[in-house]
């Protein structure tokens, strides 16, 4: 079997322009609850807040009370958690997982992730364990969500892989919805072994491939931006980590 047909499996290891565009994002209506509002989220997500801008990410992915978010490749859940206050209890926020990442880490005698359904005012998280046919979600959703994964797809899979990852995120959307790809900024024409090396991606790459799946870009943010990084340094580099210069690039998939 190919390597792309292993696309969401491979997915597991991310877990371990232009002024029109931007003001687009600014323009868009703040959600109706911030994530400050919270009190039941987890003091180290809050202690990361500064760094992530939370409610931010919000307004430019355009999440409202009641929507139905998938956050791809969701790790320790931090934006998990983000999405779940914001859709509220009508919502549902599908947090993905990949059957081989926990059958390897059961092979390595390592525990598997915390399961991010069920806790305290959380009732609108699943948890969903992706297969070889997409998503594995069960209804369409207002947004693909995918943050500081989208390089490792690259690193242990092929382009193959690439392109059928973005598919399966235009499949799993409703014609109009958002898929947001949130990255670590290498430069530009950055070649494979320094995305390697580093963990970055040249954010035009990401452009390109994902136009090609057949959405169009609606809008661009600046607020993870940090001009002070020279993008030379490996982003688990503790003299940037937490500071990196970051992408945010929001798609749509045409109404028709």
């Amino acid at each position: 079997m190919k390597k792309s047909n292993y696309v969401l499996p491979l997915l597991a290891f991310a877990i371990l322009g232009t002024t029109a565009l931007a003001s687009c994002a600014h323009n868009a209506a703040a959600p109706m609850a911030t994530v400050a509002a919270d009190t039941a989220r987890p003091e180290a997500d809050r202690a990361r807040d500064a760094d992530r801008k939370p409610d931010e990410m919000l307004r430019f992915a355009k999440v409202r009370p009641g929507q139905t978010v998938i956050d791809l490749m969701a790790g320790g859940g931090y934006f998990t958690r983000v999405f779940s206050s914001a859709v509220g209890p009508n919502g549902h926020v599908y947090a993905v997982n990949a059957r081989f990442y926990l059958d390897l880490l059961a092979r390595n005698n390592r525990p598997a992730p915390a399961p991010l359904a069920g806790g305290a005012g959380r009732t609108n998280i699943y948890d969903v364990i992706t297969n070889e046919g997409g998503l594995n979600v069960p209804v369409k959703a207002d947004l693909v969500w995918t943050s500081q994964n989208y390089h490792d797809v690259h690193l242990f899979a092929d382009a193959g892989a690439v392109a059928a990852l973005n598919r399966a995120a235009f499949d799993a959307l409703k014609p109009g919805g958002y898929y947001v790809v949130l990255d670590h900024s290498g430069a530009a024409g950055l070649n494979a072994a320094d995305m390697r090396r580093l963990h970055r991606i040249d954010e035009a790459q990401v452009r390109t491939e994902v136009l090609a799946a057949g959405f169009v870009l609606d809008g661009t943010s600046d607020a993870l931006r940090n001009p002070a990084d020279p993008r030379t340094a490996n982003v688990f580099d503790p003299a940037i980590r937490g500071k990196t210069d970051q992408f945010i690039l929001r798609f749509k998939k045409p109404m028709r």
